[in-house]
């Protein structure tokens, strides 16, 4: 079950493949972009697609924790390439557990 593309389609659902390629399963249909979606909820009155200042708070709280731990170990992210699988240590991160990456790396 997909979600019939539209503003005006609430949550209608319909029984179809999985078509990720929107330009061409709808074709003559005009797909407003995310800030579009936004706004009209804004005007809407609609708050379902925004967070709360106590999630946002949360949320950098992890953040904050992570960045610690860099400044504390005198480590930093990775560069990696994008569109790659990450940084060439992530590889050694998980075969020291016996697992690897599923695909090409």
């Amino acid at each position: 079950m997909t979600k019939e593309q539209g503003l005006d389609k609430g949550m209608q659902l319909r029984s179809g493949p999985l078509q990720l390629n929107f330009s061409d399963t709808y074709r003559s249909a005009r797909i407003p972009d995310a800030y579009e979606r936004l706004l009209l909820e804004v005007m809407r009155g609609n708050q379902n697609l925004f967070v709360r200042k106590d999630e946002i708070e949360a949320a950098w709280k992890w953040c904050d924790q992570l960045i610690a731990g860099w400044k504390k170990s005198g480590d930093a992210p990775k560069p990696y390439a994008a569109g790659s699988w990450g940084p060439m240590s992530s590889i050694a991160l998980i075969t020291r557990d016996g697992r690897s990456w599923y695909g090409d790396i």
